[in-house]
């Protein structure tokens, strides 16, 4: 296919014409059409019954009109089925995006690339001479461009880069949020190893985050990257790329390996070359005079006067104060990138590590160090203080160490490996001779004991490193989710029993305040009806009394004068009685009492004319 364009459109460069076909998505009329002039019109897709539909053109006008070069170089299979129509001109779509805005432009292939900007910068309100044009496949474009020139296919993407012109504090305010869910593309050329890299990245992400994805494409450490590109205005490594001040949607960078001084020291005669070369982090072994050991100290084999202080005291008593110092003369060889070391004893860091919540346990690892070995300084400047290794640490595990270079640190460090993990971790370590060290031990807590799942020797590489912890953290990952399964069906046993107990000992309560309710209710109408029986007692003996007490009622026939009284009751009852007329009324409101209407709860009022006579002192007689 790529012969039929050289043939028929007359490019030289087979390369070209693959660049054509990939363009126009293979299709060979279309990469034809996009090439051939204008004025000769456009090379049907249907060489059939379909073109045999379009009128033929006068003989006199054929052969007045002479062929072209370029339909000259048709193939002679297509020229002789091929009808030549009047030509459209070929449109093209762009959509060009500038900062939060998109512009949708559609203009013939014979515009040019200035015409567009002229179009931008009436959209946009943006100067022709500030403005540069970007996305284009075959790099930057002069204004005088013709578009045809360019091959380009329908529908193309662009964006417009602003430099000299900063976004406004309003812009910035309210479009922040935006440019924090934005996809920035990085296209990071690595110089040594004449490779770009096209990354897309969340405008979210840190630069210190780009550093370290770069650090794992290249295997250049993030502290021995020597960039070019970023913005002024990217001074901190912790900063957004949305706040970094990198252009929109794509900025152009540069990464190599920073150079650091040459040794000026010779390397002796007697010393051996120990190669341990990873194959991702060979070449970091360049960069150990920058840790300030020469050769022999890094590989363990210069003279006891020149070595640096040990790693931990011999025989120190607290746990605590020994790994102080171990962390503190780890920074001072390997700098301050390094693993978080815990400060505490190895029960302690246990604890920390397995007794938690699950959703909060990490695995715990135990570097054990010896400086008699001489893979010691390698293992720690190339492996301990690699970045990927630092922070895969220090997300997914506690780290703890301790120095064996001394006997009674490795005797203590053994008792307390039997008394946390048992004989066979410390028989496990005792079998491992003094090159073989350091050791990385990855211990994973179980319900019941405690597993030491890897024993990672000092003769590896980042990658198997890396691999190895991933290992383990994938069987930690698996067994933690089966503990926090557990634990939340455990927790959630123990919520409904809590709500249960709770639940009981509500009603509980509420019975025994019903109860004592009822018992204070009951013992009220007790108390009521004692101090009404003992109301009506004393009411009866106060009646009784007066019975008693009232005159004998005199006969009808009795010479003194009588008054014979009815006195109706509340009921409705008649009391009839005679009474002598010299009695007093008092007599009269004895009787009314003694028969069960007391002088203090009833009133004594006449029929006619209504009058109370309960106040008055007189006798029956002048109350006639």
């Amino acid at each position: 296919m790529a012969s039929s364009t050289c043939a028929c459109t007359g490019i030289d460069n087979i390369a070209e014409a693959i660049t054509l076909l990939e363009l126009n998505n293979w299709d060979l009329v279309a990469a034809i059409n996009g090439v051939i002039p204008q004025e000769n019109g456009i090379l049907q897709s249907n060489f059939s019954s379909e073109a045999s539909a379009v009128p033929p053109t006068s003989s006199s006008s054929s052969s007045s009109s002479p062929p072209s070069s370029s339909t000259s170089a048709f193939c002679p299979s297509v020229s002789s089925s091929r009808h030549i129509v009047e030509r459209q001109p070929r449109m093209l779509n762009f959509r060009v995006e500038y900062r939060q805005r998109t512009v949708e432009l559609v203009l013939e292939e014979g515009s040019t690339v200035g015409e567009i900007k002229q179009i931008l910068e009436t959209e946009l309100a943006v100067p022709v001479s500030k403005m540069q044009l970007k996305g284009w496949k075959s790099g930057d474009v002069s204004d005088s461009t013709v578009l045809r020139s360019l091959h380009l296919p329908k529908n193309n993407s662009l964006y417009v880069l602003t430099p000299d012109i900063a976004p406004t504090a309003s812009t910035s305010k309210n479009s922040l949020q935006e440019s924090l869910n934005q996809n920035f593309l990085l296209i990071i050329s690595h110089r040594e190893a004449q490779r770009d890299y096209s990354l897309n990245f969340p405008g979210s992400r840190t630069i210190q985050e780009v550093k370290r994805n770069i650090s794992d494409l290249t295997n250049i450490p993030v502290r021995h990257q020597q960039w070019e590109g970023w913005p002024a205005s990217a001074s901190d490594d912790s900063m957004t790329l949305a706040v970094s001040g990198i252009s929109y949607p794509c900025h152009h960078l540069s990464v190599c390996r920073r150079s650091s001084p040459a040794n000026s020291q010779e390397p002796t005669e007697e010393c051996a070359d120990v190669h341990m070369v990873s194959d991702s982090e060979g070449d970091d072994f360049e960069d150990a005079s920058e840790f300030g050991v020469d050769d022999s100290e890094m590989f363990g084999m210069g003279s006891s006067t020149c070595r640096k202080s040990p790693m931990m005291p011999e025989n120190s008593e607290n746990e605590a104060d020994a790994l102080l110092h171990f962390t503190a003369e780890f920074s001072s060889r390997y700098g301050e990138t390094h693993p978080m070391f815990y400060i505490g004893s190895l029960e302690a860091a246990s604890q920390e590590a397995f007794y938690g919540k699950a959703r909060d346990r990490k695995l715990l690892a135990i570097y054990l160090h010896n400086d008699d070995s001489v893979l010691s300084n390698v293992f720690c400047s190339q492996m301990m203080c690699a970045d990927s290794i630092v922070s895969y640490l220090s997300q997914n595990f506690i780290t703890w160490a301790w120095d064996v270079t001394k006997e009674a640190n490795k005797a203590r460090l053994l008792t307390m490996c039997t008394r946390h993990f048992g004989s066979v971790v410390t028989q496990t370590i005792r079998t491992y001779k003094t090159d073989q060290f350091p050791l990385l031990l990855i211990v994973m807590g179980k319900r019941t004991s405690n597993e030491v799942l890897n024993v990672i020797q000092g003769n590896t590489t980042v990658d198997e490193l890396m691999m190895r912890l991933m290992g383990a953290m994938e069987i930690f990952t698996a067994q933690q989710q089966e503990d926090i399964k557990d634990e939340d069906e455990r927790e959630a046993r123990e919520t409904v029993k809590r709500e249960q107990d709770e639940a009981y000992r509500l009603s509980l309560e509420a019975d025994r305040k019903k109860r004592e309710a009822q018992e204070r209710e009951e013992a009220e109408q007790v108390r009521l009806e004692q101090m009404r029986k003992e109301q009506e007692e004393e009411k009866e003996a106060i009646r009784l009394s007066l019975e008693q007490a009232l005159p004998p009622e005199p006969d009808e026939d009795s010479a003194e004068q009588i008054s014979k009284l009815r006195i109706r009751t509340p009921s409705g009852e008649f009391l009839e009685r005679r009474f002598l007329g010299s009695c007093k009324l008092q007599v009269l409101f004895d009787f009314v009492a003694s028969k069960g209407y007391p002088f203090e709860e009833f009133k004594l009022l006449t029929t006619f004319p209504r009058r109370n006579v309960s106040d008055s002192q007189l006798s029956l007689y002048n109350q006639e």
